[in-house]
């Protein structure tokens, strides 16, 4: 049976290393999984000596990089082999780039590196499930392939996000720079607000709801093109949210909304009356 083997204690580099090779690697879906000492192979075989069983982050052999001061990780020799197989893929090079940024230790040099917030991503995770799993590398390895799939998807979804913001439409707000857009992808509005623009409206090009938002700003108050919204457009579903930087036609929280018969540039004309 195939075998892929890491060293106890995964972390994320070993951790992503696996993953890639069950998620991206013809056959080895099933593969089982062994731990031993950082550093050693299974049974104290040569590594690399059985093709059905594959060491990384460990063992010195093709998959593992301790045999040298090169700037690379186990996931990018891994990865090499899935670009044989798959040919290049966006969201995991650029995966891959944060992986051996972390396994180089330069997260350090990330700005404002020491606030809490750095808790809150995958890194730090692994560091708590290694102590609350200290005797599970299986539990480790499950909690962080479920967890790298996550952030592949949203990976995926940032990349797409990124062109959308080459074909949105832009326009004025008092607050500064407005834009819309016509997507099933609702990551453009994050992505947006990350720009600095200060007002996002996107129409789901399928369904036709309409989530409009603002950066959290507050000097900036949507009542007045919610209560506008309403008034043009009684028989759709409009919402503002408490913040009142949010207005909602339609969500997948509530299939009963009725959503908006207005185009995108429709509604950015009122965004540009009522908001100027």
């Amino acid at each position: 049976m195939k075998t892929i083997v890491a060293h106890i204690g995964p972390d994320l580099d070993a951790i992503t290393s696996v993953w890639l090779i069950k998620t991206f690697w013809p056959g080895w879906e099933e593969a089982s999984l062994a731990f031993v000492p950082a550093g050693t192979t299974l049974h104290k075989m040569v590594p690399d000596s059985d093709p059905e069983i594959i060491h990384v982050d460990t063992g010195f052999g093709k998959y593992d990089h301790h045999q040298t001061d090169a700037d690379i990780c186990a996931a990018m020799l891994v990865y090499a082999e899935v670009k044989k197989l798959h040919g290049s893929d966006p969201a995991l090079e650029r995966m891959m780039a944060v992986i051996n940024d972390v396994d180089h230790f330069r997260e350090v040099y990330y700005p404002n590196a020491s606030a809490d917030y750095w808790e809150f991503w995958m890194v730090a995770m692994i560091d708590g499930w290694r102590l609350i799993h200290a005797d599970n590398p299986m539990k480790i390895m499950e909690l962080g392939f479920q967890s790298l799939d996550g952030i592949y998807k949203v990976m995926l979804n940032k990349i797409w996000a990124e062109k959308e913001l080459d074909h949105a439409v832009e326009f004025t707000t008092r607050w500064g720079k407005g834009i819309g857009f016509e997507t099933v992808n609702d990551e453009v509005i994050h992505q947006a607000q990350k720009r600095g623009f200060a007002l996002v409206i996107r129409k789901d090009a399928k369904k036709g709801y309409v989530r409009i938002k603002s950066l959290p700003d507050e000097t900036i108050d949507l009542t007045p093109l919610y209560e506008r919204l309403k008034r043009d457009e009684p028989d759709a579903t409009w919402f503002l949210h408490a913040s009142r930087h949010m207005v909602l036609n339609g969500s997948a929280k509530n299939p009963d909304m009725k959503p908006s018969k207005r185009t995108l540039i429709q509604l950015i004309d009122v965004m540009k009356e009522v908001c100027a």
